[in-house]
């Protein structure tokens, strides 16, 4: 299955560009991870941009309103998307105000990184560093532990 993470925005502090580019790089061993930057703005906006960026994808919209998972849950609802034919699947970041309800009414899967709103900067490192913790898994490679 092929990974899109769409954000808005480019991360700009220094440990975010660390971070993002680290575990980008891990990831090019475990398959198909691509990570796309829409221009920032109004929740409205990016909703929009998201959602054309997204077609065809299974999406996951990323909200603190969303499902609380484990890396185990998590690491199983990639495995069953797999099994069941999902060819492309997108890891959505939105605006700083978040997303706008349609955007949530149109996603395949609303998921929560954590019950605190995180800055989109970290939020997009936390998102890559867990999609390689469930690569490791699948693999089964110690990371995870």
């Amino acid at each position: 299955m092929k990974h899109q993470i769409i954000a808005a925005g480019k991360p700009a502090l220094g440990y975010a560009k660390t971070g993002v580019a680290e575990y980008l790089k891990r990831l090019s061993r475990y398959g198909s991870y691509e990570l796309k930057h829409i221009k920032d703005g109004s929740s409205e906006d990016v909703s929009e941009r998201l959602h054309i960026a997204s077609k065809d994808t299974l999406r996951i919209v990323l909200d603190e309103r969303g499902e609380k998972l484990t890396t185990s849950a998590l690491t199983s609802r990639i495995q069953g998307w797999e099994m069941r034919g999902v060819k492309r699947a997108s890891y959505l970041i939105g605006a700083s105000d978040g997303h706008t309800e349609t955007m949530r009414e149109q996603a395949d899967m609303i998921w929560a990184l954590s019950p605190l709103t995180l800055q989109h900067e970290l939020a997009l490192v936390v998102l890559l560093e867990q999609l390689y913790r469930v690569a490791t898994i699948q693999r089964g490679e110690p990371y995870h532990r």
